[in-house]
């Protein structure tokens, strides 16, 4: 370190003997790290997010630094990496998964000098902030079409964990396929994964086997659309990501999480030093919540219906949680033209009226 001192020195005298002036010495480049649950392979979750740091890069050039570490798991594991990341000289620290909650949270406490973000949780700190996105706006659109392009009226619904996050997704589909298809009948499977093909394969064929022809999912790989190509006469949704090199069948059209604005934002805070611990969650309308192409696989009434929903969401015009809904054992949850609030929507751990089955506890 004193011989880089020494030689710092040296340059700078030489160059202002030449006349040219005092040297101008480069910025250190901000450096962001990024945590992840799945493999950047994965083709959704964890695929999106690592998108978003290549968007990332290209934008900010060499002012960034960014790195990252794949298939963390949730837990102990998750609070290593990311106290490993934080000792390597990361500025800001991107975790993006709901397990890296306490895990995100206690390495913060350790690091207060840098800035954590966390992503669809709940918990803040001076130095943690919190981001998710409406994906429940996008499953009513995927509601709507499962609803309307059933031929069985078995939806079946792949769970990834009994989180809110994923209850939510659940009952906002199964309320708008409800609206358009009164007959129709939502089958759910935990698969107690984000990510495993295997599993994930085995669920979606159970739940075809069961006579569903329609087959959501909220796991993050490929394979239960694999397993829908493979049975034929099934469709499928794109989660996370566009999953379109199944189109135009099984999978008709998806939900796609745009990170990338939100990245480059929080990121040049950081370099401006405004960066303040925050809350965002935001859908369709800001865009972070994409509608991937609907297939011509999709009639044109079916299309029309689904991306009326989806502008109508996006305007503000309706929300998909409005009553009247009750809870699943019938009692009132939101009155006619009520809207639920966020703090429900957030800690929602009910199914609505007309699903079956318990949520796990």
């Amino acid at each position: 370190m004193k011989r880089r001192t020494l030689l710092t020195a040296a340059a700078a005298a030489s160059a202002l003997t030449l006349g040219l002036g005092a040297p101008a010495f480069a910025e250190d480049p901000t450096k962001v790290g990024f945590i992840y649950v799945g493999p950047v392979g994965d083709g959704g979750w964890t695929y999106e997010h690592d998108q978003a740091r290549l968007k990332v890069e290209a934008h900010f050039g060499d002012k960034v630094e960014t790195m990252f570490q794949e298939s963390v798991p949730e837990g102990a594991d998750a609070e290593r990496a990311i106290t490993q990341m934080a000792l390597s000289g990361a500025d800001i620290i991107f975790t993006t998964s709901f397990g890296y909650m306490d895990p995100t949270i206690n390495v913060a406490a350790k690091f207060p000098n840098v800035k954590f973000e966390h992503a669809t949780g709940y918990k803040t700190a001076d130095n943690v902030g919190v981001y998710s996105a409406r994906f429940y706006e996008g499953r009513a659109v995927q509601g709507t079409i499962a609803g309307m392009m059933t031929k069985t009226n078995k939806v079946g619904y792949i769970g990834s964990f009994p989180i809110p996050e994923v209850i939510r997704g659940i009952n906002a589909a199964y309320l708008h396929a409800k609206k358009v298809n009164p007959d129709v009948e939502f089958s759910v499977v935990w698969a107690y994964t984000w990510f495993d093909p295997a599993k994930e394969a085995d669920a979606a064929q159970a739940l075809i086997d069961q006579g569903a022809d329609v087959i959501l999912q909220h796991t993050d790989s490929t394979a239960p659309h694999a397993a829908a190509q493979k049975a034929g006469n099934v469709i499928t949704f794109g989660q996370a990501s566009d999953m379109s090199e199944y189109a135009p069948m099984p999978r008709v059209s998806s939900i796609i999480d745009n990170w990338a604005p939100y990245y480059i934002e929080r990121i040049q805070a950081v370099m401006d030093g405004t960066w303040e611990s925050d809350n965002t969650w935001d859908g369709i309308g800001p865009g972070m919540v994409g509608i991937g192409e609907i297939s011509d696989a999709v009639p044109e009434d079916v299309k029309a219906a689904a991306l009326e929903i989806k502008d109508k969401i996006a305007s503000g015009e309706y929300h998909p949680f409005t009553g009247p809904i009750n809870k699943q054992d019938g009692t009132p949850w939101l009155a006619e033209g009520e809207v639920a609030d966020d703090g429900t929507l957030a800690g929602m751990n009910f199914y609505v009226e007309g699903l079956t089955g318990e949520i796990p506890q």
